[in-house]
């Protein structure tokens, strides 16, 4: 049983290496018939500890190899035990934690499973024998799949690919895993049988083969690139040891996994996992004593406000969606009922579940129904004058404990809430376009802002699925005070050019820049920048911005 020190299940060194002891005592065990793997916590394991890995990608390469080699060892020992083997999963079973169960020769899950191999999106591949057991349990298609986009799938998708054998209930889960064994001690389960493809080449022809793995590498190249090796990594490392049996293909994964984890990408990559890590626990530690909002509106539909829409409403928080305008209405909606369709596409929702959350966007040229709303997000035009009468005119339609919060880039809170008579129960949200794309929400902080305020909206922008940091009423905020620096040092460029470079040349080749802030929030900037900044904005200077805003239509 696994039940670690801490809140959560890690595979670190120390839980590997208790493992290994267990085995030790296992394996002397004459009268051992069956070995069950289960968790006393809320989650399987969560993956490995990320923490340790920074360390660990800085020894040299040799000793590296050696760890990955012990560890692999203790799975290996767990898939050989002499006896039929079993994981009851619960919750999370991530990187080395999916890896484990993966050694064993059955597995099952609760409803709310999550599953998978996320290592390439931190720069490596899976070192536990993942990009071993996985094509040879699912297939090459799903294994791939898994494995270069570092996806992890719930109890259905994983139960529908083979990657858990059942799923029931929570509290059935330890009860119906003794009787999957017992089927299996008692020869009713072929135990023997399901392993055997995990010790073998991969099955697939030659031309199966060539086809499975020249798809994947097309897809990595048009989703990764070069700059992101892991991806492209993996899947060359899955080929190459597609014809071998396992304990070779050990050897090629552990070959491949050390000059990743080296790697510049690595570090960066687990550097930002372990910061994105931070702000989420900061987030949940801000919003412990509140209750997340249950209803919510947008003031302002177009596309962004039907973004905002369609990300309350897809995260089940029923939203009302106001404009003057019925076309910014219309298309509003469109937006979110596009943006719908897309996850229908992709197979991720049904027509009846497509209908269910599009019912709970509701549009009104009004104010009906902003008397149950628990928090509004106002997304006019970046126009100080027309965001104030806006405001103030809906603080006069709602509850007094509802939140009100401005959409903006650039303008001050403070100078918004100036108009308001409840200016504690105001803040400010900046979403980033396209918002179902973007994670990052800045939640800025006005002069009379209350920490209650700030709970609510962090709250709120957590269960939309994304990052909220919470910033202070200073011009540009956060991100665009990070950005216009750029901005600035890229003017001579622009000047000579008319227009900001699109590229730039590294290594003899073309690197292109993201697409960052428009145009007007350079406007912005320069007029609102001396408060936090002793006059030194930083930021596009309005001249500038105006000419290029003529001669470079692109968004700058």
């Amino acid at each position: 049983m696994f039940d670690a020190p801490g809140s959560v299940n890690k595979l670190d060194t120390a839980t590997v290496a208790s493992l290994g002891h267990a085995l030790d005592v296992l394996e002397k065990q004459s009268d051992l018939k069956g070995l069950l793997l289960r968790s006393e916590k809320a989650a399987f394991i969560v993956g490995a500890d990320i923490t340790e890995f920074l360390s660990l990608f800085l020894v040299p390469e040799e000793q590296l190899s050696q760890w990955l080699h012990f560890a692999n060892s203790v799975f290996n020992r767990l898939e050989d035990l002499p006896v039929p083997t079993i994981s009851a999963v619960n919750g999370y079973a991530l990187g080395g934690g999916c890896e484990c169960v993966l050694a064993t020769d059955y597995r099952l899950a609760t409803p709310d499973l999550r599953i998978g191999l996320p290592e390439t999106k931190l720069g490596i591949m899976p070192g536990f024998g993942g990009s071993v057991r996985l094509p040879r349990l699912l297939g090459a298609d799903s294994a791939l799949e898994i494995i270069a986009a570092g996806k992890d799938v719930g109890a259905d998708q994983a139960l529908k690919i083979g990657l858990v054998d059942g799923v029931v209930a929570a509290e059935k889960l330890r009860d119906g895993a003794l009787a999957i064994l017992r089927q299996a001690m008692n020869g009713d389960l072929d135990w023997k049988a399901k392993r055997q493809p995990k010790l073998e080449p991969l099955k697939l022809s030659k031309i199966e083969a060539a086809m499975s793995f020249t798809i994947a590498k097309g897809m990595v190249a048009q989703t990764a690139g070069k700059h992101y090796p892991a991806p492209i990594t993996a899947v060359k490392t899955i080929e190459a040891a597609a014809r071998l049996g396992r304990e070779e293909a050990l050897v090629l994964e552990n070959k491949s996994f050390v000059p990743l984890a080296h790697t510049n990408e690595a570090r960066a990559l687990v550097g930002i996992f372990l910061n994105d890590q931070y702000v989420k626990a900061k987030a949940k530690k801000l919003t412990k004593d509140v209750e997340t909002p249950k209803h919510a509106a947008v003031l302002g539909a177009g596309i962004m406000g039907g973004g905002i829409a369609y990300q309350s409403a897809w995260k089940g928080v029923p939203v009302v969606m106001k404009d003057i305008s019925d076309k910014s209405l219309t298309l509003g909606m469109t937006e979110a009922a596009k943006l719908l369709n897309k996850q229908l596409e992709r197979g991720k929702i049904d027509g009846l579940k497509l209908a269910g959350v599009i019912s709970t966007i509701q549009p009104t040229l009004e104010y009906s129904g902003f008397d149950r709303v628990d928090v509004v997000v106002e997304a006019v035009v970046e126009n100080p004058k027309v965001k104030k009468a806006v405001l103030a005119e809906t603080e006069s339609k709602v509850r007094p404990d509802t939140v009100l919060a401005s959409n903006t880039s650039t303008i001050p809170i403070s100078e918004l809430a100036s108009v308001l008579q409840r200016p504690e129960n105001f803040c400010g949200m900046h979403f980033f376009n396209p918002v179902h794309r973007m994670p990052l929400v800045e939640v800025i902080r006005g002069e009379k802002t209350s920490d209650n305020t700030i709970a609510k909206v962090v709250a709120w922008v957590s269960k939309m699925g994304k990052t909220p940091i919470v910033v202070n009423d200073c011009p540009g905020f956060f991100v665009n005070r990070v950005l216009f620096p750029l901005l600035r040092r890229l003017q001579p460029a622009a000047a000579r050019r008319g227009g900001l470079p699109q590229s730039r040349q590294s290594d003899g080749e073309t690197v292109w820049l993201a697409d960052g802030p428009g145009l007007s929030a350079g406007r912005g900037r320069h007029r609102y920048r001396a408060p936090c900044s002793g006059g030194h904005g930083g930021g596009l200077p309005a001249a500038d911005a105006e000419r290029l805003s003529r001669r470079h239509r692109r968004p700058v």
